[in-house]
């Protein structure tokens, strides 16, 4: 192992496949799978690998035992998802990488409105198989709805897709995208808060005219996020950065508290309460 195995159930959740046979569906396997990933990273009774070191293995054909020791985790969730007009074929198996064991297997038929509750069949199935029971305000949480509406999570998860590739070129795109979402559901909080990254790191890397305004504009956006729902760590995340930026650092503790509440196993989340504790001298 490269890691200890933590005291908790530890889990990676690798790329979905994209069996779609079009390249341009690749927004949405990955989508499925970080959607997965958001879950479970709110129950503190696990621990879950994050997107950016699950996300190495995409493309590669590895074993799920070699991925493990990589990683330091014990259970591997690996899945396709093919799409296609308004059908949706999601396929997933748990699998214990101690031992090779198969814990469950399972393929889903439906119709693309219905992805919402496959996404959340897979997740309750992931946390009953690992023996996790929940408190309500954990329920609550895994089961966070941030929209009804398809179309707007669709446009989320391509906007989504554009930041990741990490181009500040794209930044117009994500926005532009990202804005989409939100037209077509005024309460849709997540797309601004990707919005709001997207100024932040303007700010951040001087590609914008005025550096100021490019923070004021990410700290207006991430506000209306919150404003929307309080129970986002990304929110939080943000917050943290933009608090440790204009030296409040009081503020940007307790916004780090309340991303990590939100999302103990988000690793952003950790990695900004690094920062803010090294400021504050702790």
């Amino acid at each position: 192992m490269a890691f200890p195995l933590p005291d908790k159930p530890s889990i990676a959740v690798l790329p979905f496949a994209n069996m779609s046979g079009d390249p341009e569906q690749e927004y949405f396997s990955d989508g499925i799978t970080e959607e997965i990933i958001t879950g479970l990273a709110s129950v503190p009774h696990l621990f879950v690998i994050a997107r950016n070191s699950s996300f190495t293995f995409k493309g590669r054909h590895a074993k799920v035992q070699d991925i493990s020791t990589e990683l330091g985790v014990k259970y591997v969730l690996e899945g396709s998802v093919r799409k296609s007009a308004n059908r949706v074929r999601i396929t997933a198996q748990l699998i214990d990488a101690l031992s090779g064991n198969h814990l469950w297997a399972d393929r889903y038929d439906r119709e693309l409105t219905d992805i919402f509750a496959v996404q959340d069949q897979i997740t309750m199935k992931i946390v009953t198989a690992l023996q996790t029971k929940l408190t309500v305000g954990e329920q609550a949480r895994l089961w966070a709805r941030r929209t009804n509406n398809l179309n707007a999570f669709l446009k989320y998860l391509q906007a989504r897709a554009h930041f990741a590739h990490g181009k500040l070129e794209n930044y117009p795109l994500v926005r532009h995208i990202a804005q989409e979402a939100v037209d077509l559901d005024a309460h849709y909080s997540v797309p601004y808060v990707l919005i709001a990254w997207t100024h932040y790191y303007d700010g951040k890397q001087g590609s914008s005219d005025c550096r100021q305004k490019s923070f004021e504009m990410a700290d207006f956006f991430v506000r209306k996020a919150e404003k929307l729902d309080d129970s986002y760590p990304d929110t939080y995340i943000l917050m943290g950065f933009l608090f440790l930026w204009q030296k409040q650092f009081e503020q940007a503790l307790t916004a780090g508290q309340k991303a990590i509440a939100l999302g103990p196993n988000n690793a952003e989340a950790h990695m900004i309460m690094a920062h803010i504790l090294r400021f504050i001298g702790e």
